[in-house]
């Protein structure tokens, strides 16, 4: 599945790769550059975040649905 970002999303963070390597390299990338190195990195390290992502929520979703007697439980002593 590949990473797809909307227009606004895809501007902010080709203007954040700009600054960083402005800040960190004292180099001016162009927004092809930058774009193109955004690109490379949402292929290569996307996929592998998403599906952590993934795996994170449905740990913490089973944590919450194997303690759901203790979460909810109502006592039925008369």
């Amino acid at each position: 599945m590949a990473v797809k970002l909307d227009e606004a999303r895809r501007a902010q963070l080709i203007a954040e790769f700009q600054a960083h390597f402005r800040q960190n390299f004292d180099e001016q990338l162009s927004e092809f550059r930058a774009a193109e190195i955004m690109e490379f990195f949402l292929g290569a390290l996307g996929p592998q975040v998403y599906n952590q992502a993934v795996q994170d929520a449905r740990a913490y979703l089973q944590q919450k649905l194997d303690d759901l007697d203790g979460e909810v439980y109502e006592s039925e002593g008369i």
